[in-house]
């Protein structure tokens, strides 16, 4: 038992490198929106297309991602992600050379499409390597990687990314034209340090796993309980938990694609220390999932999920409607209350499913598209309202109520005929 124990530590240790990994790559998106904004010279709205193409590629491949495991396994399952991650995060170069967003929007769908790949494949190995009882911690100790990352991912790329110089359209207009290309390719230049180091590293990694022995598990067929997902969909609380899901990431895609341009025109402060601020948010999301999961032990998961939704329209509402730091510390408040949002609607989405519970748990983890559709109109708003970021607020406001509704009633189960 103890040699088995050892052989799985090393092939846990990788896997759980994986967790930490794409949660850097997931977490940079945050100073990305704003800084491609400004060396692009995009709308808001062109900017999110950021989120867009990370969030449909992770749509677009989760199928085709179980398929590669099923057929391939869960080694060569990652082998293949972290391929195409590195792919993805090396296109940035050429994408910066040329200052051309198109390009740095297939550099991010192709990472999207990697990161699907390897959550899909990391998830499920790192409960299988050691004992069954010992499943659940292992995954947790992993999954903390992943919100260790959240808070050093934006702290990241606020010293190698963000240049703490940001010129209005005016002052660009006076600029003398070499001047301004300049500072805009330097501005572009500055994203492929970072992004050819984490390539780089990736591929790294993907010879250590070639080389490496890593035990395999074959997964046991269970036709007869298979589900499906007519039946799933059945269940009227899986139909809202979908709902409450798909507008829950795409409220925390817009607080956190926006969090940086909110805390300079809201908060009134700089570029860098909004930067750095968004490193604390992430560390405040990071706690109140510990907190949240601890607090779960005396209040059931649907009354805080609807605490927390309460506490969240309010944030937002001080958001849209203060200044200075006031801004600031609601949206820190955002991501503390935000953090058990998916954890909860996703378990309670599932409860007492039995047999369809995988198809159910397909259909929520596929409602993530949310990511890619609100930030979107966010930033419309935000552009026909002459670049007033706190109005855009309202749509994660909005967004908010649909998960209380959830935490409230939808939870409930309810067989639809």
């Amino acid at each position: 038992m103890k040699t088995e124990k050892n052989n799985y530590l090393i092939p846990f240790i990788l896997v759980t490198s994986l967790f930490f990994l794409w949660g850097i790559s997931n977490n940079l998106t945050g100073i990305l929106i704003p800084h491609l904004r400004k060396a692009l010279q995009l709308t808001n709205t062109q900017s999110t297309f950021v989120d867009t193409a990370v969030y449909l590629a992770y749509f677009l491949t989760a199928i085709p991602a179980g398929l590669i495991l099923n057929k391939f396994g869960y080694k060569k399952g990652i082998i293949a992600g972290l391929l195409v991650f590195s792919l993805g995060a090396f296109l940035f170069i050429p994408a910066a050379n040329t200052r051309t967003f198109e390009v740095f929007l297939l550099g991010l769908f192709i990472i999207g499409c990697g990161l699907t790949i390897l959550e899909t494949a990391a998830n499920p190995y790192a409960t299988k390597l050691g004992d069954p009882e010992g499943a659940t911690t292992r995954l947790n100790l992993a999954q903390s990687f992943n919100g260790l990352a959240a808070f050093l991912a934006p702290m990241i790329g606020t010293l190698f990314i963000l240049s703490g110089k940001e010129y209005s359209e005016s002052e660009l207009s006076l600029m003398p034209q070499v001047d301004k290309i300049a500072y805009l390719t330097s501005e572009a230049a500055s994203v492929k340090l970072p992004y050819m180091i984490l390539g780089g590293f990736l591929l790294i990694l993907a010879v250590v796993f070639m080389i490496l022995k890593f035990p395999e598990f074959k997964e046991e067929s269970k036709t007869n309980t298979s589900g499906s997902i007519g039946q799933a969909l059945k269940q009227k609380h899986l139909v809202w938990a979908v709902i409450a899901q798909f507008f829950y990431v795409g409220a925390q895609v817009c607080v956190t694609s926006f969090f940086i341009r909110m805390a300079i025109s809201g908060g009134g402060v700089d570029e860098k220390t909004a930067g750095y601020y968004l490193g604390v948010y992430g560390l405040l999301f990071m706690a109140g999932r510990f907190i949240g999961t601890i607090i779960m032990r005396y209040i059931q998961p649907a009354k805080l999920l609807t605490i927390y939704a309460l506490l969240c329209i309010l944030l937002s509402f001080i958001t849209i409607y203060a200044d200075g730091k006031n801004v600031v510390l609601a949206l820190g408040g955002l991501g503390f209350f935000m953090s058990i949002m998916f954890p909860t609607i996703f378990s309670l989405g599932i409860k007492d499913l039995n047999e369809n519970t995988k198809p159910a748990s397909s259909l929520i983890v596929m409602s993530i598209i949310g990511g890619a559709i609100f930030p979107v109109i966010m930033g419309k708003i935000i552009d026909n309202s002459g670049d007033d970021i706190q109005k855009g607020y309202i749509v994660p406001l909005l967004c908010f109520f649909v998960v209380l509704y959830f935490g409230i009633k939808g939870h409930q189960p309810k067989t639809q005929s």
